[in-house]
């Protein structure tokens, strides 16, 4: 341990050869399922037409809300109250996204053809996306048991927490500096998604299901009790490779509950992988969360106490284990800070948006983006170094183990030395002299620094703080995080170590076969390492899986821990061999020999195979040496107390970051200059490993700080549905940071480790807003940093302007709605007379309309009509109706329409004229406006408007054609008929 060989995983994954879910070898006859989602945000399912669907050759099952309702159980719910929860919408949908249907094929292509003829009439009902307006009493309620708490509107939960005196602290405090801010919507968005292959077993009333879930294996019993079967029948298996997870694949388990069913109905396997669009809509994404933090601050800087207000967006359902993002940091409400007296109020809102769960850092951007913005705060009201109004709040060498305010145990430390070093070896220095150059030169240059604590192997009591003391004690305890692993040695003396968390790029194999090949003394190579899970067979609990930054504080901990317990019975069979002392044994370079006289050994796999091959040669009292399990939990994480005291994680890292950004005065672009980024994360085991999680962190928390957000409408619309919209940073863009450490072993872990994979998530974009607000003088900033929020700062409001836009005509939308405006011209060789009857006839226009199946003529005006279109990566069908208006023909007329299908919803009007550009050729101008709704809605607007000029320009290309103009050769011909000619 502590050196860095070579990864055992990457040439498998490098090579093509890891075996994800979708890789994975399933039964001949499986059949493949493909969701239909709803458009709304919020809207009563009136009802629901199958019968086309059902009918196409292929199709076995389509499976609603209903059907679902009656073969599985509502889901837990994360608080107590008189509430729902199913994987499917059920009577109303409460998101864009939100499964209404679930076709099951033998194939996917044809579920998703199938999906197309699903009819589904909606009520469409108001929407709510913003927390605060959710609460008040005017806002449309998503779920009417919430309302029999006696809370605000919308409101699961709202529970008040008091430390120490912060009343009196305020009373007395010479200051009070204050934050409002608003963290936003991010995931990260992993490369592979979801994936689930389900099988039920009718005569054991069984199901056998893989999926690509991560844990924590508490998730087992929501999801056996949601398909009404006891635990030991739900065997739940994870491939052998995952292609990242970063908390996000915790949310898969609604789909698990789903698949399963499907299977069940089928009565064979059925499989399902979501798609990039469907992930982006509605899979689990980060909580936004808006906080009002106030602190008493003494003159020198000093913080006396905290006055925190959470706001908690946990979108449109509480699944398990929300509210857990907002009560994960619990503990360390205080950061790195010794502040003795706390306030806290938590509230836990619904919206019409996608369901929150586990991301990548699970509450500390939230946490820490407010808690060290205040620090930034503080230091500029009191005229104070900031530097200087952080080291004065740390909490103080020698301090170790500190308990927090709240309840956590920070486990060991030295935050002072950690950020002197920091700055020495960061050349914090060199970066002061180089601000002072840039502003001296006119130059909008910043610096930004940060300190926190990260958490890690959290307490699986930690979310029973949502509950009172009386609750708790009603309910009784939860603590604890117990990790399991699993050493085997075979007949011919081999080693092999299986354990229950899923790898998700951390190394497992490589690590593991450091830790355990270190105990037997043997080379890492030779350790096989056995890391998929199969809850069926293999040994686990509730605590199981990847999750918390766990790995190498508790997996690779109980790993050590199984290996030493086996070396010791070794040693003994050892030292009856050799003659010696069991304390004598040493083993070390695939041999067990005395330490005394080195010519005194045997070979590893002479000891270790006695076990099978001559166990009565065994000394007298030793246990079989062929296998140890280890169940290992910390006595640190105890269940919350009647004060409402929790250590929510066993470890806590120490993080300090300082940068130095540039605002681009012309384009507003944030460039990164040196990121500086230390970390005490206790003992390394691999400092390789350690070296690309921090990477790993920082490039996920650039996303978040500069680009990433998931965007809605005020109507819930979801407007970050593709990658052109959603954007995440490549390698080009992200920096290469300065990674510095200083270990500080944990005394609560095994090895000492701590964990270190999310804390640049929760330090880095804070970091790169303060430095940003010190570059432009901002007391207010909110993520993510485009150069679109800076632009007032930086130009002042937009001019409006100088000349009027051209009348359109208008179609009433909603706030935020996504829409689409447009004009041109066409010009066509038939006389207008002509051109004015097709337009008004259904069977020209099937011929002329792009993707159409059908125009009934409902009417003079009134014209019905079922099209296939495609945006980009959506493509669906559905049904219009059209009505035509102020009619003067052959010159004018208006078009006013709706449409309906699968994918997303629209309403919009149109005003073509007719005038004639020659004898026999008329000129067709058009100007339209739309707003559209639902997945179609979360294409990016370029996309949008190039696809609404392809469809027209196809249109006017095909009217030309059936009015009997010639066809056209070359590019400009080309270009007219692929966008019409357009003013």
């Amino acid at each position: 341990m502590g050196k860095s060989p070579p990864r055992v995983e990457d040439a498998a994954l490098l090579t093509g050869r890891g075996r994800y879910i979708d890789d994975l070898g399933i039964t001949p006859g499986t059949l493949h399922a493909a969701i239909l989602r709803s458009p709304h945000a919020h809207a009563l399912i009136e009802a629901i037409d199958v019968e086309r669907a059902k009918a196409m050759p292929g199709v076995e099952a389509i499976l609603t809300g209903e059907d679902i309702r009656a073969l599985t159980a509502s889901m837990v719910v994360g608080v107590k109250a008189p509430v729902d929860c199913w994987p499917i919408a059920v009577d109303r949908v409460r998101y864009v996204g939100e499964p209404v249907a679930v076709v099951v094929a033998s194939d996917r292509y044809l579920a998703e053809d199938a999906i197309d003829l699903v009819e589904v009439r909606y009520k469409p009902l108001g929407a709510v996306v913003d927390p605060f307006e959710a609460m008040k009493p005017e806002a449309p309620v998503l779920h009417e048991g919430f309302g029999t708490l006696g809370l605000a509107n919308n409101v699961a939960s709202d529970r008040r927490f008091r430390y120490g005196d912060p009343e009196r602290a305020f009373a007395e405090a010479p200051h009070r500096v204050s934050v409002d801010v608003r963290y936003p919507r991010n995931a990260c968005t992993p490369i592979e998604t979801y994936g689930v292959i389900a099988e039920y077993d009718p005569g054991l009333d069984g199901y056998d299901i893989r999926a690509n879930f991560q844990g924590p294996f508490s998730i087992h019993a929501v999801i056996s009790r949601a398909l009404k079967v006891p635990g030991n029948r739900l065997r739940l298996r994870t491939p052998p490779d995952s292609g990242g997870s970063f908390g996000v694949k915790q949310g898969v388990f609604p789909y698990i509950v789903l698949i399963g069913a499907a299977a069940r109905v089928v009565q064979r396997p059925v499989k399902w992988i979501e798609d990039r669009l469907e992930h982006l809509a509605a899979s689990t994404v980060a909580t936004n969360r808006g906080t009002r933090l106030e602190a008493a601050v003494e003159a020198n800087g000093r913080i006396t106490a905290l006055d925190w207000d959470q706001v908690e967006d946990c979108g449109a359902h509480l699944r398990a284990p929300e509210p857990a993002t907002l009560y994960r940091m619990h503990g360390n409400m205080t950061g790195a800070y010794a502040i003795r007296n706390v306030a806290i109020r938590n509230r836990v809102v619904v919206t019409n948006k996608t369901p929150t769960g586990l991301n990548r850092g699970f509450g500390g951007p939230q946490v820490y983006f407010a808690l060290e913005r205040l620090m930034q705060r503080i230091a500029i009201e009191l005229g104070l170094d900031p530097l200087d109004v952080i080291r004065r709040n740390l909490v103080p060498q020698g301090s170790f183990p500190y308990k927090t305010a709240t309840g956590a145990v920070l486990d060991s430390g030295d935050y002072q030395t950690a950020l002197s070093v920091a700055l020495e070896k960061g050349g914090h220095a060199e970066l002061l002299k180089r601000r002072d150059q840039a502003r001296a030169e006119g130059r909008l240059y910043g610096i930004g620094y940060t300190a926190v604590v990260e958490p890690s192997v959290s307490n699986m009591g930690y979310i029973t703080t949502v509950l009172t003391a009386d609750e708790r004690r009603k309910a009784g305890p939860k603590n604890g995080a117990q990790a399991t692993a699993t050493i085997h040695i075979d007949p011919l003396g081999s080693v092999s170590v299986h354990v229950a968390s899923v790898p998700q790029g951390q190394g497992h194999r490589t690590v593991l076969g450091q830790v355990v090949g270190d105990v037997f003394g043997l080379p890492p190579s030779t350790i096989s390492v056995v890391t998929d899970v199969d809850t069926g067979k293999d040994a686990w609990s509730i605590a199981s899986g990847n999750y918390s930054s766990r790995f190498a504080p508790a997996v690779a901990g109980a790993a050590h821990l199984a290996a030493t317990r086996l070396r010791g019975r070794l040693a003994q069979i050892a030292a009856a061999q050799l003659n010696i002392l069991p304390d004598e044994v040493e083993f070390a370079e695939g041999r067990a020999r005395a330490k005394g006289n080195l010519d005194n050994g045997t070979s590893f796999s002479r000891v270790a195979a006695a076990g099978h091959w001559a166990p009565g040669t065994l000394p007298d009292g030793v246990e079989q040496p062929l296998r140890e399990t280890v169940f290992w939990t910390p006595d640190q994480l105890v269940a919350p107390n009647a004060k409402d005291e929790v250590n929510s994680s066993l470890c806590h890292g120490f993080i300090f970051d300082f940068c130095g950004v540039e605002i681009d005065r012309t384009t507003g672009e944030t460039k990164i200059d040196r990121y500086v980024t230390m970390h005490d994360c206790g003992h390394i085991l691999h400092p390789g490993m350690v070296d690309g999680q921090v990477r790993g962190g920082f490039a996920h928390a650039l996303g978040a700080a500069l680009y990433e957000e998931h965007s809605y409408g005020a109507d819930g619309s979801f407007l970050s549905g593709t990658l052109a919209d959603y954007l995440i940073p490549t390698t080009m863009e992200v920096p290469d940071p300065i990674i510095l450490h200083l270990e500080t072993p944990s005394p609560f872990t095994p090895l000492g480790a701590k964990g270190v994979g999310e804390g640049n998530c929760m330090s880095t974009p804070v970091c790169i807003a303060n430095a940003v607000a010190d570059a432009l003088g901002l007391s207010d900033i909110t993520l993510p940093i485009l150069p679109s929020h800076l632009a007032d700062h930086l130009y002042g409001a937009e001019a409006p302007p100088k000349h009027s836009p051209a009348t359109r005509p208008s179609v009433p939308a909603k706030p935020g709605a996504r829409m689409l405006t447009g004009d041109g011209t066409a010009s066509v060789d038939a006389p207008r007379d002509k051109v004015w009857a097709m337009l008004l006839d259904p069977q020209a226009l099937m011929a002329i309309v792009p993707g159409a199946h059908g125009i009934e003529k409902l009417s003079d005006t009134q014209f019905r009509a079922e099209v296939t279109l495609g945006v980009g990566p959506v493509k669906g069908r559905y049904k219009s109706e059209i009505s035509l208006s102020e009619m003067l023909a052959p010159e004018k007329v208006t078009l006013t329409g709706s449409t309906n299908g699968a994918l997303g919803f629209g309403q919009g009007v149109g005003v073509v004229t007719l005038s004639e550009e020659a004898p026999g050729r008329t000129k067709v101008a058009y100007r339209y406006e739309a707003e559209i709704g639902g997945k179609v809605a979360s294409i990016g607007g370029r996309l949008l408007d190039g696809a609404a000029r392809v469809v027209i320009g196809q249109f006017f290309s095909a009217l030309a054609a059936q009015a009997g103009g010639a066809p056209k050769r070359g590019l400009v011909a080309f270009l007219r008929r692929l966008f019409g000619r357009r003013s």
